[in-house]
Parts: structure tokens; C-alpha cells; sequence
């Protein structure tokens, strides 16, 4: 099954996440020292499979891979992975994938005393005010970072 492409921006593609497949991967099972060295084990017994650990709701949840840099001080570099979760209410201080005016973009929700404002996570972009004109629909809450290796 080749993946559905609801919506292709300059800023995310965005996919529909296919659960129906199962790929327990070996987990080991101990922490892995980002410090001194630690003892390997010579077999892993355990496994995980990242659909049943990364997706609450099967159904309302889509991947869309970042295309851009304005949420990298977050931590979201171009070409990282999403877990996009539209079942999850939007909340001040949570990352979304919002729908403005026509167009995806991706961005911190925060909710003050001035309003609504999506903010980016990059000193070069400005943040955006949304005002009565706006046409605003937040598509997703992010709930998980695939990170692209560098």
C-alpha cells in the first residue's frame, strides 16, 4: 500500500500511518550510557514495536516529514520525521501542524493576553499573529521527533 498524501506544502508532506503492519524490533534492556561506557549484553530477548509504542490513536494519526528550519531550536530540523496526532486537543505551549490561510506550517501554539500567536522556534522567523482575517484550523499536536541523521 503506497502511502496517502492528503496535503504536500513547502513546509511538511504529510502521510497516513500505517498500522495495520506489526515489526517487533529488538529492544535492549538496558539504558544506553551517554556517559562512560557500559557492559554490552551478548543477546537481546526483548522487542518493541514502534507502532504499538509511539501510537495512541491509530486512527488519527499521520507522519510528515519537516521541510524547513523554523522550529530547529525545538530540536526540528529539516528533513525529521513527525508523529502527528489530531485526536490530541491543542494547548498553550504544544507544537502543532496548523493550517493558515491555506497553507501548512508548523509552529509552537501560545496563548496570551494579546491573543493567539504561532511562534517559531528560530530567531530568523518572526512569530504570527492570527487575527479575526485568519483562516486557522490546527490539523495536529506533534507527539514524537524521528530525527534525521546528520
Amino acid at each position: 500500500m503506497s502511502p496517502l498524501k492528503p496535503q504536500r506544502s513547502p513546509v511538511l508532506e504529510i502521510y497516513t500511518a500505517n498500522t495495520q503492519t506489526e515489526l517487533e524490533l529488538p529492544l535492549l534492556p538496558f539504558a544506553i550510557s551517554a556517559g562512560f561506557p557500559s557492559p554490552a549484553l551478548d543477546f537481546i530477548d526483548l522487542g518493541i514495536d514502534l507502532n504499538k509504542h509511539l501510537i495512541e490513536h491509530p486512527s488519527a494519526t499521520f507522519y510528515g516529514r519537516v521541510q524547513g528550519e523554523s522550529m530547529r531550536d525545538a530540536g526540528i530540523n529539516d528533513g525529521d520525521l513527525l508523529i502527528i496526532d489530531k485526536s490530541i486537543e491543542p494547548a498553550d505551549g504544544k507544537i502543532a501542524v496548523c493550517y493558515l490561510d491555506g497553507e501548512f506550517t508548523l509552529k509552537r501554539i501560545r496563548l496570551s493576553k494579546q491573543g493567539l500567536w504561532l511562534m517559531p522556534e528560530n530567531e530568523g522567523y518572526q512569530p504570527i499573529k492570527i487575527e479575526a482575517h485568519n483562516d486557522l484550523k490546527i490539523w495536529g499536536v506533534v507527539t514524537f521527533i524521528v530525527k534525521k541523521p546528520r
